[in-house]
Formats: structure tokens, sequence, C-alpha cells
């Protein structure tokens, strides 16, 4: 059994590429047993966020345990915290919330007048989210930036997102607005 102290959850840069077919493969993998959606990226889109310092990865003694990324959108005024995945063998461990907080203290660095959002399907994630100020919201509410919504085209559930004219979909939108946490701490 691995210790939680074992992982390391840091920013990711050009030295973790190696990586980078393994996180699509599990992001792949864990979406196809949930059934639900996910917007497909390319391993050149993801070796671009490491390179940016734009992700955060998770190892255990070099080995794959998590990550996740940040885009951002309309003039840096969005920024989405995507791509969240824990390997099956370090699950249950605390893990995706560890990753959470870290993707998104590196947006409040980066983007610090930035909302905040996720789109989800995923109760684990919704309470992560409602942890750190995110609330839920209406699709108008987040970003109007074409080239986010154009990511949705490669989900399988983006028909019923076409379908409702991009108000509403199988996601829950949840949007954390820094304006109402003046006096938060971005420290650990």
């Amino acid at each position: 059994m691995t210790e939680t102290n074992e992982i390391e959850v840091l920013v990711a840069d050009a030295s973790h590429i190696g990586y980078v077919d393994e996180i699509l493969d599990t992001i792949n993998r864990a979406a196809k047993i949930r059934g639900t959606g996910i917007a497909k990226r390319s391993p050149e889109y993801v070796k671009q966020k490491m390179i940016e310092r734009k992700a955060v990865i998770a190892l255990c003694k070099g080995e794959f345990a998590g990550f996740s990324y940040i885009e951002s959108w309309s003039n840096k005024a969005f920024v989405a915290n995507s791509g969240l995945i824990v390997a099956d063998k370090f699950r249950g461990h605390g893990l995706a919330k560890r990753i959470k907080r870290r993707i998104f203290r590196l947006s409040r660095e980066m983007f610090p007048a930035a909302k905040i959002f996720s789109l989800t399907t995923g109760e684990a994630v919704m309470k992560m989210n409602n942890e750190l100020g995110y609330r839920p919201v209406v699709f108008k509410s987040l970003t109007d930036d074409e080239a986010f919504w154009k990511g949705c085209e490669s989900c399988v559930n983006f028909d019923i997102l076409q379908r409702n004219g991009r108000h509403m979909c199988l996601c829950t939108g949840m949007l954390y607005d820094p304006a109402e946490h003046p006096d938060e701490d971005l420290s650990e």
C-alpha cells in the first residue's frame, strides 16, 4: 500500500512530458468506465501545458499518480481547471483533493483576477469545488469564448449541449469568483 506522504504533487514542466501518453490513457479509460463525456485533448496539447507550467502532476517515486491542467479563456478573464485524474492504484487516499487544491492555487497565482470554472458530472469534484468556494452556475455565467466551447465537440454528450443551445448539458458548471473572496489566503 502506498503512503500518501510518498506522493508528490507538483507543478509539471518539460521534464514530465514522458508521462503524457499515460495521462491521456488514464483519462480516456476513466471516462469510458464512468460512461461520461470528456473533451479529448491531444498529446501536443498536454505537452504544451507542461512546458507552460500550467499543469499539476502527482508522482509516487517516479510513477504517475495523477494530473490536472489549466487553460485561460476570454483574454484571461476566465480560467478552467480541467483533466483531473487519479490513476486507479492511487485512488482512495485523498489525492484528487490534493491535486485539485494545487491546480486551484496555481490558477490563482497565475491569474489572480480571473474567475475559475469547472464543468463536471462527478459528485466528488463538485464537493471539492464547493469546499474551495465555487458555486453552481448556469452556463451563460461561464466564458463565451468560442474556442472553449469548441473543445466540447469531442465529448460524447456534445449533441445534448448543442441541442440545448449551449445553455445546459449533463455537466454542472461551477464558478469561483475571486471578487467574492477578497480575504483569500493562497498559502497551503
